[in-house]
């Protein structure tokens, strides 16, 4: 395959799974902005190092992996820059409209370590199967199964503390 039909078929991907691509990034840095920022960088890095990429059946996983660096990187990069979005700002609830549970969780999921928090959006808020994050991350299943059922109790204990307070 020549390096103009990868990136074809690169940019194809990206176009097709851009909603997929911002969500995983947003779930990191709870912005937009930042967000696209990650995206924008990601496909740079993609694009960059087409020729790692050496079977295109591997073509989500390579991308997810770039994506997922990118994003964590951005989080030790900023460590110490607290983001709020306009909207958060503005975000007024009637008692009809709150949903606490779904707020707790996603805070609960926010306290995790990046490594954790990986795993817990990959498996259930993208949906993959612990076979494709293993090779994503390029990690044994077992390894992937211990380090998420290890998220999942810390989840849990996270979810716990806030019911408590």
């Amino acid at each position: 395959m020549t390096k103009s039909e990868k990136f074809q078929l690169v940019e194809n991907y990206i176009i097709e799974n851009q909603n997929a691509h911002y969500r995983l990034a947003y779930s990191y840095v709870k912005s937009k902005e930042s967000a696209l920022d990650i995206i924008q960088d990601s496909i740079m890095k993609a694009l960059k190092s087409i020729d790692s990429l050496e079977q295109i059946g591997y073509l989500k996983t390579w991308f997810y992996r770039i994506l997922i660096n990118t994003s964590i990187d951005f989080l030790h990069k900023n460590k110490r820059m607290v983001v709020v979005e306009d909207e958060v700002l503005d975000f007024h609830l009637s008692s009809t409209e709150m949903e606490v549970p779904d707020i707790d969780l996603y805070e609960a999921i926010d306290q995790l370590a990046p490594k954790q928090k990986t795993l817990i959006i990959l498996r259930f808020f993208e949906d993959m199967k612990i076979e494709d994050i293993a090779k994503m991350l390029d990690v044994n299943q077992n390894t992937i199964k211990t380090r998420l059922y290890a998220a999942l109790r810390k989840l849990r204990a996270n979810m716990e503390e806030k019911v408590k307070a």
